[in-house]
């Protein structure tokens, strides 16, 4: 999953793709299904209820699991692993504590750092690579609380934004206590 290393501003601004999650509540396991802006679905996050360690798949419309998202137990900060293949390509962690900077801390495969940018309050951020936006996540448009939208720049990055923002949505839930009704 590599990342588009373009200057700065928004990486192609004219290519923009609106993608919804949606969680659904009150199911046998939890999930979330990430659909375009036409309704169309794409993804489902998946966590089976009861198993010791949170992890999630994400799985294509056919079935076949595209990536796992592992949450690290008995960590200093918050660390969620993005496996492909078995293999981690990416590593989310938010900082305990913090006045400047960033919050939240992407390291990908080939050591390259993602900036994740905003008001975490209001759920209305960025993922950055270098001063480029390549997706933004906001919940603005939304009036109630299960949906919100990811406006992803680098279309060839899509996956890995699309799991990158649901990361950093998760780690937001869980640190308010609102496990029951996110991922």
């Amino acid at each position: 999953m590599p990342c588009d290393r373009g200057g700065g501003g928004r990486a192609g601004q004219g290519d923009t793709m609106r993608y919804l999650v949606r969680d659904r509540m009150l199911a046998f396991h939890e999930e979330a299904w990430i659909e375009t802006e036409h309704r169309e679905k794409v993804y489902r996050v998946d966590r089976k209820l009861f198993r010791p360690r949170s992890t999630f798949a994400l799985v294509n419309t056919e079935g076949d699991q595209v990536a796992t998202i592992v949450k690290k137990a008995l960590t200093l900060h918050h660390t969620i692993l993005v496996k492909e293949d078995g293999t981690t390509v990416a590593r989310i962690s938010k900082r305990a504590f913090t006045f400047f900077g960033d919050r939240f801390k992407v390291v990908l495969r080939d050591g390259r750092r993602l900036r994740v940018v905003g008001n975490f309050w209001d759920r209305e951020f960025d993922i950055q690579d270098r001063g480029t936006t390549l997706a933004h996540v906001s919940r603005r448009w939304f009036s109630f609380r299960d949906a919100y939208a990811v406006d992803v720049m680098a279309e060839q990055d899509t996956l890995l934004l699309l799991v990158l923002a649901v990361c950093v949505d998760h780690t937001l839930q869980d640190l308010k206590g609102e496990k029951v009704t996110n991922l």
